[in-house]
């Protein structure tokens, strides 16, 4: 692509040019979108690569700005602004999306990364690891009374709630909540949790 002029050159059309030119190609005369291609396509692709900064990405923004004066003429409002400004606006629209998605991309796949990296861990020393907590549960089941041992068992083995365990054991609901909570303490205290 050329690089944009500092100054019109006598066959470049100037703002107000411009306008009339966007009303030709809103009619579909394909000339005057060369000359609007030609006038506004330096000044499309310095803004978009500003933003996208990958030359070739850049190129194919800038060409979709263009496809879109092209489509979008009909739109183009004068008393909203000039040709150039409505321009320069679509081009920073389309290079930052562009951005959005290319970012949104690379966002994915390092999620994915992320998901399907498996962490590698020895299964002898895990299943090892699970066997001894299971072997210190019981020694400290245990060390519960009959009745805390049952109603720990129930509720957190079988899902019974303090209702139904207490309508198992023909006890008192607040006998059950209170040997339960009583229970769950000697086994932290057993356990080594800390709270």
């Amino acid at each position: 692509m050329n690089q944009p002029l500092p100054f019109r050159s006598p066959g470049r059309p100037g703002p107000a040019d411009l306008a009339e030119v966007m009303e030709q190609v809103a009619r579909g005369d394909k000339q005057a979108f060369s000359t609007l291609y030609d006038a506004l396509a330096p000044m499309v692709f310095g803004i978009v690569v500003k933003v996208v900064r990958d030359r070739a990405q850049s190129e194919e923004v800038a060409q979709e700005v263009m496809l879109d004066l092209w489509r979008q003429a009909a739109r183009y409002r004068p008393d909203a602004g000039s040709v150039t400004t409505w321009t320069a606006t679509l081009a920073h629209r389309r290079a930052v999306d562009r951005v959005r998605t290319v970012q949104a991309a690379a966002d994915r796949e390092q999620a994915q990364a992320a998901r399907e990296h498996h962490t590698a861990f020895d299964e002898v020393a895990e299943q090892v690891e699970t066997r001894l907590d299971s072997e210190q549960v019981r020694r400290c089941l245990r060390g519960l009374t009959e009745l805390q041992r049952q109603a720990v068992t129930l509720a957190y083995y079988g899902g019974l709630t303090y209702r139904e365990v207490a309508q198992t054991l023909r006890t008192p609901l607040p006998t059950i909540k209170t040997r339960m909570r009583d229970g769950l303490i000697r086994l932290r205290d057993c356990m080594g949790v800390t709270t």
